[in-house]
C-alpha cells in the first residue's frame, strides 16, 4: 500500500474516533458491567474515557506524521562488474497481536504495524470483547472508504483452546507474534510458536537511592513511578543505599510519601527496623513480581554493585532508574543494569512509545532480539536484499 494511502486511512480513523466516542465508550462500559469483580489494575486498563479516547487520536496522528518505514534503503552496493546491490526494509507481512484488558492496543498498536506495511489480527481478552470489535469494525470501516481491503486488519474471536490452536498450526499464517499479557500467556507463546515472537515482557521496575542524593527528588521519582499502577513502567522495587545520611528519618520519609498517596509500603526486616509503618516481607520471592498494585517494596543495599545485581537477577530487565548527584556512577549503572531503558534523575513512566518520540508503540520488547524497548513503526519491519543485474554471472 502506498504511504499515502497508509496515512489516509489513519486520519480517517482518527475521525471516526472523534465522530463516535459516544458509542466506543457505551461499548466499554458494556464491558466494564459485564466484570464487576475486576481487581483495579485491570479496571484501568480496560476502561475507555475521553481521555483515553483522546490518546487514541493523537498516536494516529502521530503515526501518520511519520516517515514510512517501507522500503528504506539501509545498505547499497555496485560491483565493478556492475551488479547492483541494495537492502531495504519490508514489512513482515502478518502479525499476530495478542493481549488483554487494553482496547487502546486496538487502536495504538494495530496503526503501528499498518504504517510499517503489516496485515494484523487481533486477538483480545474477552473482558474487552465490545470495546474491541467495535474499534476494529471502525479501522475496517476507515479501509473501507479508502478503497482497501478490509482484512488489512481483522478481530479473532476464538476460545482460549482455539488461540492455542492457532498458535501452535499458525493455521492463518502469521509471520509475527507478539503476545501482551501475563507470563503464562508469553511463555506458551514462546514454547509453542512455530514463528518469530516479541514479548512485551513483565515490568517490575527498580529504582535505586545512591548515597550521594538530592532526596527530595528520589522521593517525587518514586512517587511518580506509582502513579498508576497497571501499567509496565511503574516501579515496584526500591534500592536505598545503607550508607544515606541520616537514613532513618529519610527512609520515614519516604514511607510516609507512599503511605499518604494510598500505596502500601513493604519491605524486609531491617527496613522494618528502620520505620514501623513498613509491612515485613523477608521472602525474597517478592523481589521477582511485578505487583501490579498499589505496593512497593524496600530494602538496602551496600552500593551500586549489589543494587545492579539485584535488578540484573530480579528485575523483568525493562527499565532501571538510579538518583544520584554522581555523574560517574550514574554512567556506570546505566552501563550494566541489563535493561531495555536506563535512567539518570529521571522518572520510569517515561518508558513509553509516545514520550520517546517514537509515536504510538506496538509493545515494549524485553528481548535484545529484534529490537529492545518501545517499538514504533519504524522498527516494525525486516530487511530484504535486492540485487540488479544484466547477465552478470560468479566465475
Amino acid at each position: 500500500m502506498k504511504s499515502a494511502k497508509k496515512n489516509s486511512v489513519l486520519s480517517t480513523l482518527a475521525e471516526l474516533l472523534k465522530q463516535r466516542g459516544d458509542e466506543i465508550i457505551h461499548a466499554n462500559a458494556t464491558d466494564m458491567d459485564a466484570f464487576p469483580d475486576m481487581d483495579a489494575s485491570m479496571r484501568d486498563r480496560l476502561k475507555v474515557d475521553g481521555k483515553k479516547i483522546d490518546a487514541m487520536i493523537r498516536s494516529l496522528e502521530e503515526v501518520a506524521a511519520q516517515a514510512d518505514p517501507e522500503g528504506k534503503v539501509l545498505y547499497e552496493h555496485t560491483r565493478e562488474d556492475g551488479l547492483h546491490i541494495e537492502n531495504r526494509t519490508v514489512p513482515f507481512g502478518t502479525i499476530l497481536i495478542i493481549y488483554e484488558s487494553r482496547p487502546d492496543v486496538t487502536i495504538e498498536a494495530a496503526a503501528t504495524a499498518f504504517k510499517a506495511g503489516n496485515r494484523i489480527l487481533l486477538k483480545g481478552g474477552k473482558e474487552a470483547f465490545h470495546s474491541n470489535t467495535l474499534l476494529t469494525r471502525l479501522w475496517q470501516e476507515a479501509l473501507t472508504v479508502n478503497g482497501e481491503e478490509i482484512d488489512w486488519v481483522a478481530y479473532l474471536n476464538l476460545t482460549r483452546e482455539e488461540t492455542q490452536q492457532l498458535i501452535r498450526e499458525n493455521s492463518r499464517e502469521v509471520d509475527l507474534i507478539i503476545p501482551r499479557g501475563g507470563e503464562g500467556l508469553i511463555h506458551f507463546v514462546q514454547e509453542h510458536a512455530s514463528v518469530p515472537v516479541i514479548v512485551s515482557g513483565r515490568g517490575n521496575n527498580f529504582l535505586y537511592i545512591d548515597e550521594d542524593v538530592d532526596f527530595e527528588m528520589a522521593i517525587r521519582l518514586v512517587i511518580n513511578g506509582k502513579k498508576r499502577v497497571s501499567v509496565c513502567n511503574a516501579i515496584d522495587k526500591v534500592l536505598i543505599h545503607k550508607d544515606l545520611t541520616q537514613l532513618q528519618e529519610k527512609a520515614g520519609q519516604l514511607v510516609t510519601a507512599l503511605q499518604e498517596k494510598g500505596i502500601e509500603v513493604w519491605g524486609n526486616r531491617e527496613i522494618v527496623s528502620l520505620c514501623n509503618k513498613v509491612r515485613e516481607e523477608n521472602n525474597a520471592a517478592t523481589l521477582y513480581e511485578e505487583y501490579l498494585a498499589p505496593k512497593t517494596y524496600l530494602t538496602l543495599v551496600s552500593g551500586l554493585t549489589e543494587a545492579v545485581e539485584m535488578i540484573n537477577r530480579y528485575s523483568g530487565g525493562h527499565t532501571a532508574v538510579i538518583v544520584t548527584l554522581n555523574r560517574e556512577k550514574a554512567d556506570r549503572f546505566m552501563q550494566e543494569a541489563d535493561c531495555a531503558a536506563v535512567y539518570h534523575n529521571a522518572s520510569s513512566r517515561f518508558t513509553d512509545g509516545g514520550q520517546f518520540g517514537v509515536g504510538a508503540e506496538i509493545a515494549i520488547s524485553t528481548q535484545k532480539l529484534h529490537f529492545r524497548g518501545p517499538l514504533g513503526a519504524q522498527e516494525l519491519v525486516t530487511n530484504k536484499w535486492f540485487v540488479y543485474g544484466e547477465g552478470q554471472i560468479r566465475e
